[in-house]
Order: C-alpha cells, then sequence, then structure tokens
C-alpha cells in the first residue's frame, strides 16, 4: 500500500489561524538542516568509495532518537518500509541499516560531535529565548551530575569501566557526567554536550565523575568563555579541589552541603549562630499559607580545616509543609547571601533536581530510552548514540521553549508520550515533506477534503 502526500497548510485548507509562519531558525526542520551541515564537516577516515556518508549515517542515527524508536530493529523496519519521509525530512541520501549504522558510527570521536549542539545554542541566543533562562543577576544556572547509559555483566568493550561485586561476578558499565541549563519556574531545559565516563586510552583505571566533571567544565568554558554561570551540584562536589577549579574558570556555584560531611563548616555556622553573627529569618508562602520558610546563614567561613583560606558562603534552609513535616537543605555558595536575595538561592540550589527530574528521567521514562543498549560496538559506539539522544532531547527542548506550533501540538496531544506516539503516526501512514507539516496536522487537524487527499489507499 502507498501513502500519499500530505500536503501544507496553504494547501491542504488548515484554518487560517494555523497558518501562521514558524520561526525561520528555532523549528525542528531549520534544527535538523543545520546540524547536518555541522556532520558533514566531520573528516569520514573511511574510503572514498563509501556508498554511505559519514552524515547520512549521523542523520539517520538522529532520526533513530528524534522518533523515539526503542531500537535499531524498529528503525531498520520503518527504513525499508516507508524510507521517502526519511529522505524528505531529515535529508538522508543512503539510508544505513542497522549494522551499516552501527559500522559507520563506532570509530567516531566524541568530541566531533560537539558542533550541533553549540549550532542549536546559538540559534536559541540569536533568537533571545535563551535570555528566559536568566534567573540571578543575569547568570544561568547549569545544573550537572553523573548518570550511567549503559550495565552488563556479559558483554563489554575496551572502553568499559567494570567492578567486581561481593560474589565475584564483574559489572561492566559506562556512564556520562551531563549538565542542563535550568530554571526553577521554568519546565524546560537545555542540555549541553555531556562528558562520557569511561576507561581513557592507554589506562586501565576506572574513570570518576570528579575527573569527567573537570573536563566537563574545562570545555565548557572554552566553548562559552563569556557566559554568566552558576554552576548548581550536589554534595559530592562540595570540596576544595573542584571549588578551585570552578574559580579558576570563573564559573560562580552553589553547591549542596552535608552537616556530617562537613563537620567543621556546620560548626562554624552554629557558633556564628551563638555569637549572633548569622542571620536567621523566616516567612510564610505567600502562595500556600500552610508552607513556611526558615532561613539560616552566614558568609566567609572556611569550607573545612584542610583549606581555612577557602572561605565560602553557607546557607541552611527548612521547609514546614501543611503535614508539619520539615525537610531541611543545605549550600555553599560564592555568592553573598543576603536577606534580599536568600530565597532566589534557595531556589536555584534546589533547581538540582532538574538535571535528574526534568534531564535523565525524561530521557530514561518518555521514550528516549537511556540506558538502552542501541550497539556497544569496539570503540564509541554507545557513546556516540547517548550523545544523539542527547541532541534529539535538546532539539525537543528548543522547541518546546521557542516554537509556537511546537507548544500546540504537545498542549492537544496533552503529554509528550502522546506527542511522540502521534508523530509516529502520522510519520508511518502520510508522505509527508517536513516535521513542520507534521505538527500543523497534530495541533490543527485536517478538514474532510484534506483527509481524503492524504489517507492511506
Amino acid at each position: 500500500m502507498k501513502s500519499k502526500k500530505y500536503y501544507p497548510a496553504s494547501v491542504s485548507g488548515l484554518a487560517t489561524t494555523a497558518e501562521r509562519k514558524v520561526r525561520k531558525h528555532l523549528n525542528a526542520d531549520s534544527l535538523f538542516a543545520a546540524i547536518q551541515k555541522d556532520f558533514r564537516q566531520i573528516p569520514d577516515s573511511r574510503g572514498a568509495n563509501s556508498t554511505i556518508s559519514l552524515d547520512d549515517a549521523l542523520m539517520s542515527g538522529l532520526a533513530v532518537f528524534q522518533l523515539k524508536h526503542p531500537s535499531l530493529l524498529a528503525f531498520d523496519q520503518q527504513r525499508q518500509k516507508e524510507p521517502q519521509n526519511l529522505h524528505s525530512m531529515f535529508g538522508i541520501t543512503n539510508i544505513p541499516c542497522d549494522s551499516q549504522m552501527r559500522t559507520i558510527l563506532d570509530p567516531l570521536s566524541l568530541s566531533s560531535l560537539r558542533a550541533p549542539f553549540r549550532t542549536v545554542f546559538r540559534h536559541l541566543q540569536r533568537g533571545k529565548d535563551f535570555e528566559k533562562m536568566a534567573y540571578i543577576d543575569g547568570h544561568y544556572l547549569l545544573s550537572g551530575d553523573g548518570t550511567g547509559f549503559y550495565s552488563s555483566g556479559k558483554v563489554s568493550s575496551p572502553y568499559c569501566m567494570s567492578k567486581k561485586s561481593r560474589n565475584g561476578q564483574t559489572l561492566y558499565y559506562q556512564q556520562m557526567y551531563a549538565a542542563s541549563f535550568v530554571r526553577p519556574d521554568c519546565k524546560v531545559v537545555i542540555p549541553v554536550f555531556p562528558e562520557m565516563m569511561t576507561k581513557q586510552d592507554g589506562t586501565s583505571k576506572n574513570d570518576c565523575e570528579r575527573n569527567a566533571a573537570q573536563r566537563f567544565y574545562t570545555r565548557f568554558r572554552n566553548e562559552h568563555p563569556h557566559l554568566k554561570v552558576i554552576v548548581v551540584e550536589d554534595a559530592l562536589a562540595c570540596n576544595a579541589p573542584h571549588i578551585r577549579d570552578l574559580q579558576k574558570l570563573n564559573l560562580r556555584y552553589i553547591l549542596g552541603a552535608k552537616p556530617g560531611d562537613h563537620t567543621a563548616l556546620f560548626a562554624a555556622l552554629a557558633q556564628a549562630v551563638k555569637e549572633e553573627r548569622a542571620v536567621q529569618m523566616s516567612f510564610v508562602d505567600p502562595e500556600n499559607r500552610k508552607i513556611g520558610h526558615f532561613f539560616k546563614f552566614v558568609n566567609q567561613v572556611p569550607l573545612n580545616k584542610s583549606n581555612p583560606d577557602l572561605l565560602v558562603n553557607v546557607l541552611e534552609y527548612s521547609q514546614i509543609d501543611e503535614n508539619k513535616k520539615i525537610t531541611t537543605f543545605s549550600w555553599v555558595t560564592d555568592i553573598a547571601i543576603t536577606k534580599e536575595n536568600v530565597f532566589n538561592l534557595m531556589r536555584a540550589g534546589r533547581a538540582r533536581w532538574k538535571v535528574e527530574n526534568e534531564t535523565f528521567n525524561t530521557l530514561k521514562n518518555q521514550d528516549y530510552n537511556l540506558g538502552h543498549n542501541y550497539g556497544l560496538g569496539k570503540k564509541n559506539l554507545s557513546g556516540v548514540f547517548t550523545i544523539l539522544m542527547m541532541l534529539a532531547f535538546l532539539i525537543d527542548q528548543a522547541q518546546q521553549l521557542s516554537c509556537w506550533l511546537f507548544q500546540e501540538a504537545l498542549a492537544k496531544e496533552e503529554s509528550k508520550r502522546s506527542l511522540w506516539e502521534a508523530i509516529r503516526a502520522f510519520f508511518r501512514n502520510y508522505q509527508v515533506d517536513s516535521m513542520e507539516t507534521i505538527l500543523r496536522a497534530i495541533a490543527h487537524g485536517i478538514d474532510g477534503p484534506a483527509l481524503k487527499e492524504v489517507c492511506r489507499t
């Protein structure tokens, strides 16, 4: 059976209100084209007679995650049955099968994939949409943490880390350090290029989150030397070497701190309270009178006894909810804490969870399938697929922030999962010319005559 073409809004007879133009650089189709241009700049070490170009393989990999296919097999079935939309929407000339894609992408250097992330970010900046994410004094909150993306007790590659359990079994795994720009009152997060935690060339020692974070922020600052950033991380990052690294890179910070790990720091806070040098304040939440906020803070105290010259500002915050439950959080920061900014600092510190909830949990539980094995390969394949997955996530988040058509389609479907399924269904059943066409159909529907024109015969 053949699928007939679904015509754009101006031809199909959609309502006039649906004929508004999408923004030139901030829609899926423009981003696909810009990313493909970046892919074409990546050197291809294979022979000149290769039938499938590197950019075709990369765009095919991106399509896997843009369409939220659960496996390469599902993509391969799409390739065989309905290749037209892959040609028209993603600009793919020769579509590789699953084994060809794995072979081509496995040896690819992960750093060669950084450019598309910068391209999408530039589009957001150019459109002034990224300014919506600014929070404290024109700074942007960058929330980072480590997470796993591959684990197996049987299958490994030379780049897998490993550890032995008590029963003697070996677990092979790969992790990454990833970060997203976040804002407390914004559902959208903007991910940046992640740093893989894998065994480095020529070493047998496992990589770790500390080293990966150091590489991540150094490379991030090289790419964004003037961006005003506040790094928000959990208590594992609250150590002197990491803080000094952030200072050297001119990155501000709000880091979680635990009393059990920093006894001297919290003793200094308690002493400041006793001597009335600390500030204590409380108030009832203006939007929910059943919630109370309690703050305690002091500026310029040593992080610990080993680093008496490293002075930080410490904030302890407690919330009492409507059930009288008390939850306490604490942070250290290099931003001077005042009565005027303490509430925003608290919200910025708590926004760290957005890298867990809106980034990692979304990637694992909302059809991006982080953690599924799309292919381990002999070198970088699992890392390449993970980065392409993150790139697809970035495209979706950029649209959610900046593209009215994506926003209307999402509102119509009411959930991301429902939207992804609607996109896949339309992709399967109709021959279309762009993602814009699909989103217009989802958001505004098709009238009777147009529906007859595009239905499958």
